[in-house]
């Protein structure tokens, strides 16, 4: 299941329009619509990179990426059941 961020995507691009269209500074701006500095650094920087004008993972790279380890961590936990289980029935075959 997704996850939903608590701030929608044209929330985040309005804020960050408007950072760079006023003269306000970042905590300035920040604590004017109640979030974090940093959270408005975070989104400057990932629409400079989804528009190609910095370096990093695109937001649609993010995602596949969240979404390939949650699969991940899901195969490596059904391969150790497998594993334990193979080896159950291996031993219980064996002693009888």
């Amino acid at each position: 299941m997704p996850k939903i961020p608590p701030y929608s995507l044209e929330f985040r691009s309005e804020a960050v329009r408007l950072l760079r269209s006023s003269d306000r500074s970042v905590p300035q701006l920040a604590r004017e619509l109640g979030v974090s500095p940093q959270s408005l650094r975070n989104w400057a920087r990932q629409i400079d990179v989804d528009a190609g004008k910095a370096e990093g993972l695109s937001s649609d790279e993010r995602e596949e990426l969240r979404r390939l380890r949650r699969e991940l961590k899901i195969v490596t936990e059904e391969r150790e059941i497998l594993k334990k289980a193979a080896a159950f029935f291996a031993k219980d075959s064996g002693t009888r």
